[in-house]
């Protein structure tokens, strides 16, 4: 339902920007036909309230508030009129607060203080979530500029948001380093995103689409990556539990 409501909304509002993109169609994004669009919506709308209902009725206060922000995330990133998708930066933001904010919803719903680690985590989380879609970004200047759409890739140009992505995985890194032990093991992940992003620190606006090959290198490392941060965490809650 989560999903449903964040990409229904988005392949709706984003529609025209997508007419433009090659990569739409597939498995990086559906192309929704117009005649889908209101039924779109509306499913988008009503799947998630029979899951939300008891959500907010059991959870605390403190959990619903955090709840109803992500929700706000959600819908403000591609909804007409809020469309943070197309403020720069903040659309990176809104993007990573996209993954970061239903830990912290786990979190606080189970009633658990959050300790200085988790918090580290979840900022070194943040960085992560920011620098992935700043670099995604990257491949779509040519078609949301066509479209009018605005994009943190847009504004500084496909090198620089290449160049700020390197920056936000080695701040993730760094994060994880003052961590205790074993979680400084997961910090070379960030390594591994930027070996897989530096072929294009020189991209210029005109090829930024050929940063697609280094975006197709994510759909492989999330699996990766996301195996080796799993199981360094149950290794960590293992020796303090």
């Amino acid at each position: 339902p989560y999903n449903l409501l964040m990409y229904g909304i988005n392949d709706v509002f984003d529609y025209e920007s997508d007419l433009r993109n090659p990569r739409k169609g597939g498995v990086e994004g559906a192309l929704l036909p117009p005649e889908l669009h209101r039924v779109t919506l509306i499913t988008s709308a009503l799947v998630p309230i029979p899951f939300l209902v008891p959500l907010l009725a059991w959870g605390s206060f403190s959990a619903g508030a955090v709840l109803a922000l992500s929700l706000f995330f959600v819908v403000a990133y591609s909804a007409k009129h809020l469309r943070f998708k197309e403020i720069p930066v903040l659309d990176s933001i809104t993007s990573s607060a996209h993954f970061v904010m239903p830990a912290v919803y786990g979190i606080v719903l189970a009633g658990q203080g959050v300790s200085s680690v988790g918090i580290t985590l979840l900022i070194a989380f943040f960085f992560w979530g920011m620098a992935s879609h700043a670099f995604g970004a990257v491949q779509d200047v040519k078609a949301d500029r066509e479209a009018g759409v605005a994009s943190i890739a847009t504004a500084i140009g496909a090198k620089g948001t290449v160049r700020f992505a390197v920056v936000l995985y080695v701040l993730a890194g760094a994060v994880l380093l003052i961590t205790p032990w074993p979680i400084p093991l997961i910090a070379p992940v960030a390594l591994v995103y930027i070996a897989a992003i530096s072929p294009w620190w020189t991209v210029s606006d005109e090829k930024s689409e050929d940063a697609h090959r280094g975006w197709k290198w994510f759909l492989l490392l999330n699996f990766v990556t996301g195996a080796v941060v799993v199981l360094v965490l149950f290794q960590w809650w293992q020796l303090n539990p």
